[in-house]
């Protein structure tokens, strides 16, 4: 069996959040975000929605804020697209590990003998 009910159910709703946010919120403040993964609790009442965001700090926190006051619209939605007795609660959380894989590759292209020279 591939995966949980539970992993599944919180895939489907990553994508399902991915897609209201890109079609449908229009929130002043958020720059381009992309949902990275999602945790939900036990008892379905709580998701923790982790995306990602080019920019500076400033931009994520930005973000971030937007993304939260637009959690009860995100919400609304999921209520009606999803046929079950719980809608959780959804808390947007930056991802840093993106960034973090972004500075990983750059420090290993520098790494790298002859890097970028050939022939010059």
């Amino acid at each position: 069996m591939h995966g949980t009910r539970m992993e599944r159910l919180a895939q489907e709703m990553q994508q399902e959040i991915a897609l209201i946010i890109h079609r449908e919120v229009k929130a002043q403040g958020q720059g381009f975000v992309t949902i990275t993964r999602m945790e939900l609790s036990k008892d379905l009442r709580h998701a923790k929605v982790f995306f990602s965001c080019l920019g500076s700090q400033e931009q994520r926190d930005s973000s971030q804020e937007a993304l939260q006051r637009s959690a009860g619209f995100i919400y609304g939605l999921l209520k009606k697209r999803f046929r079950i007795k719980t809608i959780p609660e959804l808390q947007f959380r930056y991802d840093p590990s993106i960034e973090g894989s972004i500075a990983m590759s750059e420090v290993l292209d520098r790494l790298k003998p002859g890097s970028g020279s050939q022939g010059g």
